[in-house]
Parts: C-alpha cells; structure tokens; sequence
C-alpha cells in the first residue's frame, strides 16, 4: 500500500488525541490519528486531508474513502451532532470524488464555543494500527489547513 499523506483539515494547533474530551478519539477506538485546536473565527472552511470519495457525511463530520480500503475521518468539534446541522454548510455530496484541500464544511468555532461544546477537530485513520500512522506535524504547533498532519504508511 502508497503512504498516504494527511493534511490538517482546518487552521489552528495540534493536539494529541489523548487530549480530546471524548474517550472514543482519545482512547483511538476508531483509529489512531491527532487533533487540531481550530483557531477561534467566527467562519472556518474544513478542507479535505487528501484525495478520495466522500463515504460519510453529517453537517459536522465526514469520512473520506481513500485507495487501498482505508479511510480517514474528520469530526469538527465534539458532539455538535447535537446541533443537528445549525451552523454548518456542506459544499459537497456523499459519494462526491475529492482532492485534498477541496472545500468541505464551513463552520463557526465561534459559536460551537459559545453552545458550550469543545471544538477540537480529531482526524483519524480509521481502523488503522496505531504503528503505521506517524504524526507530522508535533503537538502545540500551528498548522494552516492543508499542512501535512500525519502520514498513514
């Protein structure tokens, strides 16, 4: 299988998933990966981590499904599915082909704060073993949504 090189999906600070106030992401149940700390602006667009088929989409995650049976999946902040949408827009449709960096969600960090919900976004490699998947880009370093965040060899 190709390396796969994900990038971070939105601006802001990397977090490790041990950090993120969800025992599924933090406990890498669904995959190892990181987490971004988006920078707090009222309007964000999450971009997609790399090329590949939009497999699952919500107002506040989707799921990319990349070459060789993996997928990598972005959650802007955590539990905004209970927002039900309010405050997200899609720019893409479920079985649409991406490229990374394409425009997916655009959000409020702002105003998922001001609900009261953390907005750290998890990118996971989902399913994957934790060994195979390096971080990129060190915790507490700022990346800008596009830089390369982990790599899935």
């Amino acid at each position: 299988m190709s390396e796969l090189r994900i990038l971070a999906p939105v601006a802001g600070t990397v977090v490790a998933l041990t950090g993120v106030p969800d025992p599924v992401f933090a406990g890498e149940m669904v995959g190892p990966g990181a987490a971004v700390e988006p920078d707090r602006v009222q309007s964000l667009t999450a971009v997609a981590p790399c090329d590949g088929v939009v497999g699952a989409l919500h107002p506040h995650a989707f799921a990319l499904e990349v070459d060789g049976g993996r997928s990598v999946l972005v959650h802007l902040g955590i539990d905004t599915v209970s927002l039900a949408g309010l405050g997200f827009e899609l720019h893409v449709d479920r079985g649409a082909e991406v490229h990374a960096g394409q425009r997916m969600i655009t959000w409020s960090p702002v105003d998922v704060a001001a609900s009261g919900m953390p907005t750290v976004c998890p990118v996971i490699a989902l399913q994957a073993e934790p060994a195979v998947v390096e971080q990129a880009a060190p915790v507490g370093a700022h990346v800008a949504a596009g830089d390369h965040l982990l790599t899935w060899h």
